[in-house]
């Protein structure tokens, strides 16, 4: 069984508890297979765990707690990994990014970064002072080339009124910005909706965040400075389902948003 690239138990927390599975598994002789029913899996997600390449879920880690008598050590190295940031975050994000059968995005600050103008994420970057603006713009232009694969990923982005109406850069920056959404928009699997301002408070102001799909199976990052937070444990991913809903809920229908972007757009003229 090899290990994901960059496999690290001495500095990353969850690739410590797959060594450490895969250790306590191979000296009490067991099978791939035994542990899976002791979760109630295939043997295939074992060895996704202790390869690194899928984290052990809370529920799980408390299954095999239970049936080695380990008195909640898996239970709190989940918990303690959860809570802490992570390096890796990021790459595994983009990873999934790149390879997501579906993707569903909640917006509230920015435009989504599969969608922005190599301007506008220019703009961006300085705005925000991030060194190293130019490498993180070609960076970011270098990401949508997952949004032209084929077969292309579905794409449902919930935007906040806010984004479309706040300059970033100039007029023209903002024009051309706004254009290239309402392209996308059109397109059959892209879904672009709007949340008015008009609606108030709603479960979609504490930030945003992306699921990310990939052979049934939902990651979500959420955004925050400094770093956003990877989710992949079942229990907490379906939470953001469930938000993504409710945000989906007060959000303008297609062709009302659509209106809303070329409204937006006519501003910028």
């Amino acid at each position: 069984m090899r290990y994901r690239s960059g496999f690290d138990p001495d500095r990353n927390l969850w690739d410590l508890i797959a060594f450490d599975l895969r250790k306590q598994r191979e000296e009490r002789d067991i099978s791939l297979a035994v542990v899976g029913e002791i979760i109630g899996r295939d043997r295939s997600l074992v060895a996704y765990v202790e390869s690194g390449k899928t984290k052990l879920q809370a529920k799980h880690a408390v299954k095999i707690d239970d049936a080695w008598r380990t008195g909640g050590l898996y239970t709190r190295l989940v918990r303690f990994a959860k809570l802490g940031h992570d390096i890796s975050w990021l790459a595994t994000h983009l990873e999934l990014e790149a390879s997501a059968d579906e993707l569903r995005s909640w917006n509230l600050g920015w435009m989504p970064g599969l969608f922005q103008t190599e301007n506008y994420a220019r703009a961006m970057f300085e705005a925000a002072g991030t060194e190293g603006a130019e490498a993180g713009t070609k960076a970011r232009v270098e990401r949508q080339q997952c949004l032209h694969r084929t077969p292309p990923p579905r794409v449902w982005a919930i935007i906040d009124e806010y984004v479309i109406t706040q300059p970033v850069g100039s007029a023209e920056i903002m024009r051309d910005q706004l254009a290239h959404v309402i392209d996308l928009a059109k397109r059959p699997h892209i879904g672009v909706r709007v949340v008015p301002q008009s609606v108030g408070a709603h479960a979609g102001r504490d930030g945003s965040f992306k699921i990310m799909t990939v052979g049934g199976a939902d990651s979500v990052y959420t955004i925050a400075p400094g770093g956003g937070r990877l989710i992949q444990d079942a229990t907490e991913t379906n939470s953001y389902r469930v938000w993504f809903d409710l945000i989906g809920d007060v959000a303008l229908p297609k062709d009302a948003s659509l209106d809303l972007l070329v409204q937006a757009m006519g501003r910028f003229s």
